[in-house]
This record gives C-alpha cells, sequence and structure tokens, in this order.
C-alpha cells in the first residue's frame, strides 16, 4: 500500500473536494507522505494561490510546512507565503512574531505565558514592572493589537483557541461566568483547575481552554476583554 493510499485519497482533485475539516485533518499526513504529498498540498495552494487568505486550513498548512523545516517546504514557504501567514500588526510597537513562533510550534504552555507578557507591554512600564495588569488598562488596548493576539491563537489552534472562542462561548451561556469555567475546562466542580499541571497544552483541551487569565482578581480582567469594542467591529 503507498503513503498516498494511507492518507485515503488518491490525487489534488479529490484533496479539493474535501470539506475544510477534513482537508486540515490529512494536511500532516500529506507532508508526511513525501514528494507526492507535497505535489497535492502545492497543487491544492495554486489553485487558490490569486486569493489566499488567512483561514484554518491555508493555516494549518503553513503550520506543517514550518514545522517540517526541509528544503522542499521552506521553498514553498518562500513562494506562497512571502509575507508570512498574517501581517503581526501592532498600534504601540509589539513585536508578535515570538508568540506566533511559539503558536506555531504548538508550544502552547509557553505561548500562553508570553500573552501574559505581551498584554503588559501593551498596557505599559507600570504593569510590566508588576507583572499583571489592571481591567482598566485592557479598556485603552488598542483594537489592532488584540485581533493580532487573537487571529495568531485561533488559526494556529485549528480554530479552538483564542479570546474571541472564549468570548462567544461566554455568550452562549448567557454571559454567565460560573457556567463558563467548567465548560472551557477551568474548574471541575468546586475545584479550579491547578496551574499549570492540571491544564491542558495541547489541542485536546477543550475550546475555549487557552489563553488562561488569573481568576484570583475576580472576572474584571476577562470581562475587559469579552467588553472591548474590537469584538463588535468583528460582529
Amino acid at each position: 500500500m503507498s503513503d498516498l493510499e494511507t492518507v485515503s485519497f488518491p490525487n489534488q482533485t479529490d484533496f479539493l473536494a474535501e470539506s475544510p475539516k477534513r482537508q486540515i485533518e490529512l494536511i500532516p499526513q500529506l507532508i508526511k507522505s513525501g514528494s507526492d504529498g507535497l505535489a497535492i498540498l502545492t497543487g491544492f495552494l495554486d489553485a487558490n494561490r490569486s486569493s489566499i487568505t488567512a483561514n484554518l486550513v491555508t493555516a494549518k498548512a503553513y503550520q506543517v510546512l514550518y514545522q517540517a523545516n526541509t528544503w522542499e517546504t521552506k521553498e514553498i514557504l518562500a513562494k506562497y507565503f512571502p509575507q508570512g501567514m498574517i501581517p503581526l500588526a501592532s498600534e504601540r510597537n509589539i513585536d508578535y512574531e515570538p508568540l506566533q513562533q511559539l503558536l506555531l510550534k504548538q508550544d502552547f504552555q509557553a505561548a500562553d505565558s508570553l500573552t501574559r507578557v505581551k498584554m503588559c507591554e501593551l498596557a505599559g512600564v507600570a504593569a510590566i514592572k508588576r507583572k499583571w495588569i489592571y481591567f482598566t488598562e485592557i479598556e485603552q488596548f488598542p483594537t489592532t493589537d488584540l485581533h493580532t493576539m487573537n487571529q495568531i491563537w485561533w488559526l494556529f489552534s485549528e480554530g479552538k483557541f483564542g479570546f474571541a472562542v472564549q468570548r462567544k462561548i461566554w455568550l452562549s451561556l448567557g454571559q454567565d461566568f460560573v457556567q463558563l469555567w467548567p465548560k472551557i475546562g477551568w474548574k471541575n466542580g468546586n475545584e479550579w483547575t491547578r496551574y499549570p499541571g492540571e491544564f491542558t497544552w495541547d489541542l485536546t483541551a477543550p475550546a475555549g481552554h487557552l489563553p488562561l487569565f488569573n481568576q484570583i482578581r475576580g472576572v474584571r480582567v476577562i470581562a475587559s476583554v469579552f467588553a472591548h469594542p474590537a469584538w463588535a467591529e468583528k460582529s
């Protein structure tokens, strides 16, 4: 049985006909199957070359090509994604490239820690020194920066993680934080999930599990993130 038979489809046409969810599942297998699989993937990218956008399928292709780190995959990245996956825009000159690198590698625990660092950088010198943020500081965050952090979390987690995912779940629960905590795996019964060992640092985690917010000081910080006008602009 050939590698392509193992991944259950023999050609580019069949891959293009698959659902986005199935394409995401198949991309890692394509790359592992060698040159034939890479040919199918580049055929997919060619078919969408004039309108390659940052969606979950192209993000998965970018991520797995990046992780493979061979001369062939580097050439494909340079050809189809010369500017990277998305522009890492910031209104306050924050460098989000290290965060993107961690999420590309699916090092979710390190990415979670760095997200808190970046939010302190956004809040300013005082927040950097104290290593945590006030809810009033989040109210002043630029929309651009929240979108950048959210997008790279969402894209490189197959749509499972990010502020907008958390907010959507919260809204579906009638904006009830008590229901939100167990839903996203931050609480089990009456017990808070303990950091870091009891959190799930991979894609088996429930949707909305990451990034984390410390609830010791209450819900005002995460509520400020959810209430930020950034999300209304995207609705």
